[in-house]
């Protein structure tokens, strides 16, 4: 059976937990592998979103032209 996907917030909040998790360094080794596996996982999953937002994006501009984002505290 196939896994269903997360929603990207979803799948944020699950590798923000993991990262938390194997930050704190109680968790046995086994577990640790096994949570890191998940978490590249959902990294993999996160970036495709990513790229397929951005694309989509892209497609929408009419004009063809990029537009760099810039986040607001940098501008």
């Amino acid at each position: 059976m196939a896994e269903k996907k997360m929603s990207f917030e979803d799948a944020m909040a699950r590798l923000e937990a993991i990262v938390a998790q194997l930050e704190r360094g109680e968790t046995p080794l086994e577990q640790s592998m096994s949570l890191f596996e998940e978490g590249t996982r959902l990294m993999k999953q996160c970036g495709a979103q990513l790229d397929k937002a951005e694309q989509k994006v892209t497609k929408l501009l009419q004009d063809g032209t990029e537009v760099p984002f810039v986040p607001e505290d940098e501008r």
